[in-house]
C-alpha cells in the first residue's frame, strides 16, 4: 500500500505554505490599505430638502451635522422631537451610503474574491 500526499492536487506535488502565508500577508495589507482610505473618505446625507445634513466616513463612523438655519426654533418639544428624527434620518442616509462604499472598497479583499484556484471566499481546496 502506497501512502499518498494529499496535497499533489494542489499541482506540483507540493504544498508552499510560505507562498500561502506571502499571499495572506498581502491581502491582510491590502485591507488595511482600503480600511484607512475610507476613514478619510466622508460622505452626506440629508433629509428634508438639507434642513439636516449628516456627514459620516466610510467606516461608519459621525463626523458632523449641519442643521440649517431657520428650519428649527426649539420653542416646543415636537419642533426638538423632530429635529433629532431627522438627525437620525440623516445619519441612516449616510450610514447607508458608507455602507455600500465599503463593500465596494473591501468586497474582493473580505472573501468576495477568494484565493486561486478556488471558488470565492474559499481556500481552493
Amino acid at each position: 500500500m502506497t501512502q499518498n500526499n494529499p496535497f499533489e492536487a494542489l499541482g506540483g506535488g507540493g504544498f508552499d505554505m510560505n507562498a500561502l502565508l506571502q499571499q495572506a500577508q498581502q491581502m491582510q495589507e491590502q485591507l488595511q490599505d482600503a480600511q484607512a482610505k475610507l476613514t478619510e473618505t466622508t460622505v452626506q446625507g440629508t433629509v428634508a430638502g438639507g434642513a439636516v445634513t449628516a456627514t459620516v466616513n466610510g467606516v461608519g463612523e459621525l463626523v458632523g451635522v449641519e442643521i440649517k438655519a431657520g428650519g428649527f426654533d426649539g420653542a416646543s418639544a415636537d419642533d426638538l422631537s423632530d429635529l433629532g428624527d431627522m438627525i437620525v434620518a440623516a445619519y441612516r442616509d449616510a450610514k447607508a451610503q458608507a455602507d455600500a462604499l465599503a463593500g465596494e472598497a473591501l468586497g474582493p479583499l473580505a472573501g468576495g474574491g477568494g484565493l486561486p484556484g478556488g471558488a470565492p471566499g474559499s481556500l481552493g481546496f
